[in-house]
């Protein structure tokens, strides 16, 4: 039996986190750190992932989301197919990315 509970649950986080559509890619933001990570998601939210936490997405293919470092806006990611139902360490990216763009 389906616990209807779970199932509007589950819609309520869909509709709050991005417009559901069948071409949106659903994934996880993890994040195995003590502190808070602030992300920025245009046109869809601003979300604060606290620490030792996941966050649940549904965004559009071709979304960017974006860190801050010492006030500046880089590209983190660009959702595609191959993010669908992962879980994306977002402290590791966050490293990985800074380490390319030679941010320290």
């Amino acid at each position: 039996m389906i616990d209807m509970r779970n199932v509007i649950l589950s819609l309520l986080l869909l509709f709050s986190i991005g417009r559901v559509s069948a071409d949106n890619i659903p994934f996880s933001l993890k994040n195995n750190t003590p502190r808070s990570i602030y992300l920025l998601i245009p046109g869809v939210m601003n979300p604060n992932i606290s620490p030792f936490s996941w966050s649940g997405v549904n965004l559009e293919e071709g979304q960017k989301i974006y860190f801050v470092f010492r006030g500046e806006q880089y590209v983190l990611l660009e959702v595609d197919a191959t993010l669908r139902d992962k879980r994306i360490s977002v402290n590791r990216l966050i490293k990985k990315r800074k380490k390319e763009l030679g941010l320290r």
